[in-house]
């Protein structure tokens, strides 16, 4: 699997084409192989995304066919976290406002099914007054370019908040104290 990473939901990797044209014609043989992968394409990758490990193999040997070669520090994946202590309570809402279904809200998360907008995931806390932040942002990332985004985002001015489960996940702040967390699949 050393063309994948996996992120919050799937493997993901981006594949480098020449043209369009070169990624249409491989996303055309991978949806002709493949029951299952997202593909987007751009004009000189393809990016894909998979829940199956077998089925990344498999895309890894198309692609390695039609001459491609992967990128997977060119992958992240957005979420948004929002803190709740009881979030059957505003679950629904958000799945409503972010997909237009209050049947996008699952478990603890609001999954588009168009993924055109970012997956919501309710944390759990206790009863609590309102913070003055309760969103967060949840970057997932390979886990090879962490430190660098932890490099660059001390150098711009934020600080580590929390690593004490890092690589799982290192909490950043920027200058006014708002959190993102830069998530890996390591460790989980």
């Amino acid at each position: 699997m050393t063309d994948w990473r996996k992120l919050a939901q799937a493997w993901h990797t981006r594949f480098g084409t020449s043209s369009l044209a070169d990624g249409a014609k491989f996303a055309q043989a991978v949806s002709a192989d493949c029951p299952d992968p997202e593909l987007r394409l751009g004009p000189t990758y393809v990016d894909v995304a998979t829940q199956d490990p077998a089925t990344a193999e498999r895309i890894s040997v198309l692609a390695a066919e039609h001459g491609l070669t992967a990128d997977p520090s060119a992958v992240a994946q957005l979420e948004v976290g929002l803190d709740t202590a009881d979030l059957v309570a505003i679950g629904p809402f958000w799945a409503a406002v972010l997909t237009g279904s209050a049947d996008s809200f699952t478990g603890n998360d609001v999954m588009d099914p168009s993924r055109r907008v970012a997956n919501v995931w309710f944390q759990g806390t206790t009863p609590h007054e309102t913070p003055r932040q309760r969103f967060h942002l949840d970057l997932w990332l390979p886990p090879e370019v962490v430190p660098a985004r932890i490099e660059a985002a001390l150098a711009a001015g934020g600080k580590i908040v929390y690593d004490d489960e890092a690589p799982m996940f290192t909490v950043l702040a920027d200058p006014q104290g708002n959190k993102v967390c830069l998530c890996t699949s390591e460790g989980r």
